[in-house]
């Protein structure tokens, strides 16, 4: 008989749990806000809000004339609140050419701030868009 039987154990030998590397928290001021879940930074970057969705403003991009009269509104609320605002982020990813990040305003998460003001809807990673046509 041959060792394959115990050739899979020699590959956990010494193996330690991977280590998640640190956050690497930035900063900046937001320039321009493009709609409720996403904004331009003062460096040019543009930042999409992790774990939330706000409703879309575009015909191409909304489901239903409803969710563009929500999308407006939230903008506009949006922009109030965040034009012009310091802002922490951590990168956790990449969407559509822009840097998807968990983002804090004056020490809260801008996410749960957003969505407790209506502008935006929690949206967990691999759950489905939420449907802004209804209710």
């Amino acid at each position: 008989m041959c060792c394959f039987r115990s050739l899979p154990a020699l590959f956990f030998i010494g193996a330690s749990p991977a280590s998640s590397p640190p956050e690497r928290v930035a900063n900046g001021t937001i320039a321009w806000v493009t709609d409720g879940d996403t904004f331009r930074l003062a460096s040019g970057e543009r930042i999409r809000i992790a774990r939330i969705d706000a409703p879309e403003t575009q015909i191409g991009q909304a489901k239903c004339a409803r969710e563009i009269e929500r999308g407006k509104a939230a903008t506009a609320r949006a922009r109030g609140l965040l034009q012009g605002r310091a802002v922490d982020f951590v990168r956790v990813g990449r969407s559509y050419n822009r840097t998807v990040a968990r983002v804090s305003l004056e020490g809260r998460d801008l996410g749960d701030l957003l969505v407790a003001q209506g502008i935006a809807r929690t949206w967990p990673p691999y759950s489905t868009k939420p449907d802004w046509c209804r209710d």
